[in-house]
């Protein structure tokens, strides 16, 4: 996951002393909030001047018209545009390169992407925008999956309330960029918190329950109507590679991998014709309680012997609640 530096965030230091400092950081981007002020376009020539990191401007406007001509000029990597500001459908003219990204608060929903899905990424607003050092707020957290889900092959940014524990969190869920503002600027030095936003290993208050993909959303076979096709289906149609096996009072009782169907196959001669249900459940999976932090889970897979990909979440029941998988956290570090 890429971490895009807020400049105007540190009220300390002139802009070129503080771009300096990011260049020798090695930032992956530099993130311009440009609240209906053309005048931050001649920050950007300046910045071009002092180093060729990658621009993420943030506009927001009821005329976005007023900076196409600008944005012409002097082309940037990413812009994105504030939804809530926009009066009219937002047009994008020919000549303006770069990604481009539509802004969205919290209380907004995913959907008004749907006019927008020749655009190139999204950019969730974790806190009030314009406003500097706010909590993340995790409804953010469903929002994430909910897009991942409708647009999977869409890029996902998040702005707002990202410190060292959010940002993991972000990077198990498949996020491409963060914007780091006073938590970077706020740090004994920005070296000391981008480690603390790109390393592996963070402590957290944010319980697993808080990001977990939910049931309703994750494979799930009935115990009473386990059939090897029920299952194959389900493991298709999930796309994760395996299904929770649950009973009728919703606790887990196992589950099905494509590898436990190998497993199972094998233990056959390979015939499917003698595999049997129960030659393909895993009655003693690894487990998480959703009540976890961040750090509990993490620690809970080094002790691991073997490679985890997803890990089923219950209850103090042992009911089935929800999943989380790793997949998005690998690609994320690449």
């Amino acid at each position: 996951m890429k971490i895009s530096a807020s400049i105007y965030s540190d009220k300390k230091r002139s802009l070129q002393e503080v771009i300096k400092d990011l260049v020798e950081h090695q930032v992956d981007l530099l993130h311009v909030d440009c609240n209906d002020d053309v005048n931050v376009f001649k920050d950007i020539e300046r910045i071009r001047e002092w180093c060729n990191i990658p621009i993420d401007l943030h506009i927001i406007t009821e005329k976005p018209s007023t900076y196409f001509d600008l944005l012409r000029k002097t082309p940037v990597e990413y812009v994105t545009f504030q939804y809530e500001s926009l009066k009219d459908q937002l047009t994008i003219p020919e000549g303006i390169s770069g990604k481009i990204g539509l802004a969205v608060t919290t209380h907004t929903e995913i959907d008004v992407f749907d006019a927008y899905k020749h655009f190139d990424f999204i950019l969730i607003m974790a806190t009030v925008p314009g406003q500097s050092g706010g909590v993340f707020d995790t409804y953010n957290f469903q929002k994430i999956r909910q897009f991942r889900k409708r647009y999977p092959n869409k890029s996902i940014h998040v702005d707002g309330g990202v410190n060292g524990e959010v940002s993991f969190i972000l990077r198990n869920m498949g996020v491409s960029s963060s914007v780091s503002g006073s938590y970077l600027f706020n740090a004994p030095s920005i070296g000391h918190a981008l480690m603390n936003l790109t390393k592996r290993e963070i402590e957290s208050g944010f319980s697993i329950a808080d990001f977990m993909t939910p049931l309703e959303e994750c494979p799930v076979v009935i115990e009473g109507e386990l059939s090897l096709l029920k299952i194959l289906e389900t493991i298709e149609t999930g796309q994760v590679g395996f299904s929770m096996v649950v009973n009728t009072t919703g606790k887990l009782t196992g589950i099905v991998s494509s590898a436990d169907i190998r497993k199972g196959l094998l233990k056959k001669g390979g015939s499917s014709l003698l595999l049997e249900v129960e030659d393909t459940i895993n009655r003693n999976p690894k487990v998480i309680e959703e009540e976890k932090t961040v750090l509990e889970l993490l620690q809970y897979v080094k002790k691991t012997s073997f490679p985890l990909m997803y890990l089923p979440v219950v209850d103090k029941g042992f009911r089935a609640v929800g999943m989380v998988q790793f997949v998005h956290l690998i690609k994320a570090e690449i």
